[in-house]
């Protein structure tokens, strides 16, 4: 006898299910992509800042801190706008932290190089912000930021000790053009009345760079300590992942700047001794730095 066959009823959850594999799919999909673009901008970063260590002095005209791969960064930012958006910002924001961290650092060691000056969370933002395209890109979390700015630290510290062993001596910013139109009226008026002249040249003059405490021009190891001052004040929220990662990159970010400050010590008080391109970084070692 011919066995019937009944063919069984369809789910009414079978629906249902294919819905959450699409769903899965494209989440899989979407992460993917975003962390392969997040290692693609830390790379053409990192590649960024190299090229800027080659620069030679702080100074807004310096031509080499202008540098190919900020393109390449930009057409990754783009790349990954759509997958972004609303709510998706804060899904993958693990995904996409640690380019916008390296990227920061790049873009933030460029600023200081220009302008002796650290660039703002609203300016960093701004600058990832114009890189989605026209219709503009998710907005810099403040973590990543913060994260960044600890991470330059330790570009500047190779920045100051590639120009000691270069020059002998740390890298600073030049006297403005009103320094010293000041100081050539202060010999002709009075002190009160050279402290009035041209307030609005005053104030763009000294906007790079800035003098310090003293009146003499900043330099770099000036900058990293200011610097370490503001971050050692700096409170993190408790038991969450920000502060775990600002609590290790703070203990480098300390020694970075300890680096500086022992190197400077080496040229003060044995730079006659040491040859050109070598740098004591200790009393039982010497460490040999390349002179660009």
């Amino acid at each position: 006898m011919a066995e019937s066959t009944k063919e069984s009823a369809p789910s009414p959850y079978a629906a249902m299910f294919e819905g959450f594999r699409k769903d899965l799919d494209e989440h899989h999909d979407r992460r993917d992509k975003i962390a392969k673009a997040s290692k693609d901008i830390t790379a053409s970063s990192k590649k960024m800042q190299v090229g800027l260590l080659m620069c030679k002095s702080l100074s807004p005209k310096d031509e080499k801190a202008k540098n190919q791969h900020y393109e390449a960064i930009a057409n990754q930012y783009k790349s990954i706008k759509s997958d972004l958006e609303a709510l998706n910002t804060f899904r993958y924001a693990n995904n996409i932290t640690g380019g916008n961290q390296e990227f920061v650092e790049a873009i933030s060691f460029e600023h200081y190089l220009r302008t002796q000056l650290l660039i703002t969370y609203a300016d960093a933002s701004a600058r990832i912000s114009k890189m989605g395209d026209a219709g503009g890109f998710a907005e810099l979390s403040p973590e990543d930021y913060m994260l960044g700015i600890l991470d330059l630290t330790g570009e500047l510290m190779k920045y100051a000790i590639g120009g000691i062993a270069r020059d002998h001596k740390l890298p600073a910013g030049e006297p403005s053009k009103y320094t010293r139109r000041v100081k050539a009226a202060s010999k002709q008026q009075t002190e009160h009345e050279a402290m009035d002249i041209d307030r609005e040249a005053h104030a763009s003059a000294y906007s790079w760079p800035t003098p310090g405490p003293d009146g003499r021009v900043r330099n770099i190891l000036d900058d990293l300590r200011q610097l370490r001052l503001q971050l050692e004040m700096f409170e993190a929220p408790r038991d969450t992942r920000f502060a775990s990662d600002f609590e290790k990159k703070m203990i480098v970010m300390r020694e970075s700047v300890e680096k500086v400050e022992k190197s400077a010590y080496s040229l003060k008080v044995r730079g006659s001794e040491r040859p050109k391109g070598q740098l004591d970084m200790g009393e039982d070692r010497s460490v040999a730095v390349e002179s660009y």
